[in-house]
């Protein structure tokens, strides 16, 4: 089988030689207006555009996705009753679940209940497969650690109250309340 191969020729585009400079002024241009503009707010006493991070914090959305934590109840257990959908749901496999058998009005508990935060990408389907809200997203961002066994948090260590997590959880309700 011959195969035909067929040239076409298009007309090259002219290009004046002012585009290139024309581009090149229009980014100073937009960097130069910017650069007055912050001038400006500082000059009048604005200093918002600058945060001194140890001591300030910004004010967070209560949007905002920080590390996966477990709620507890106000006995001091966890609410999570082990049915593993947040290990399902989990993209990167970073949960780990054992369930556990107890005789309280919950019938399972997670026995083991760790997150591989190395791993973990705050994507939140854990929070949104839970059908306890037992797993929440909280603010926590800064998780670093030395050492990669350091990342490997344990159900002790993702404990945390309830009251601590109300801003996620009432933004949850309306999300859900929304939809």
């Amino acid at each position: 089988m011959a195969v035909q191969v067929v040239k076409v020729k298009r007309p090259e585009a002219p290009l004046s030689r002012a585009q290139p400079w024309i581009a090149v002024l229009t980014g100073l241009w937009v960097s130069t207006r910017h650069f007055f503009k912050s001038f400006g707010q500082y000059a009048r006493g604005r200093q918002n555009f600058v945060v001194n991070f140890p001591e300030q914090r910004l004010v967070q959305p209560p949007a905002m996705r920080g590390m996966p934590v477990l709620v507890q109840m106000e006995n001091g257990k966890e609410r999570c009753v082990a049915c593993g959908m947040c290990e399902w749901a989990c993209p990167t496999t970073c949960i780990t679940i054992f369930p556990a058998e107890t005789n309280d009005e919950v019938e399972r508990y997670p026995q083991v209940f760790d997150i591989d935060m190395s791993r973990c990408m705050f994507c939140g389907l854990c929070e949104e497969a839970c059908p306890e809200e037992a797993i929440v997203m909280s603010r926590q961002v800064e998780i670093s650690s030395y050492s990669r066994r350091g990342s490997m948090w344990h159900k002790n260590d993702l404990l945390v109250p309830a009251a601590q997590l109300k801003t996620r959880t009432d933004y949850l309700r309306r999300q859900y309340d929304r939809q």
